[in-house]
């Protein structure tokens, strides 16, 4: 994916950014850590249904969520189709 389909892409996520390892990156902050863990899990879910699953950092009240696909070294269809899963389920 070249980088102006990754903007065009991006354009249409505004809560997602690159990331320094080349992936699109969001970080999101919820009222307890019980609320994050549960938001991981409902992540988990649909990561195992799509089998595509982002790397996800959990620092208590604090996530960061990558998205980028490993087997092409580099960013795919599946990292924003999974982004934009991600943002629905954040609501």
């Amino acid at each position: 994916m070249d980088q102006a389909q990754i903007d065009s892409k991006l354009g249409s996520l505004p809560q997602w950014s690159r990331d320094e390892s080349g992936g699109i990156v969001r970080n999101m902050e919820f009222p307890t850590f019980a609320d994050a863990i549960e938001f991981v899990n409902r992540v988990a879910i649909v990561a195992d249904e799509h089998d595509h699953h982002p790397d996800i950092d959990i620092r208590y009240r604090r996530l960061k969520i990558v998205l980028v696909s490993h087997d092409v070294g580099g960013l795919s269809d599946r990292d924003f189709r999974m982004a934009g899963i991600i943002d629905d389920l954040a609501g």
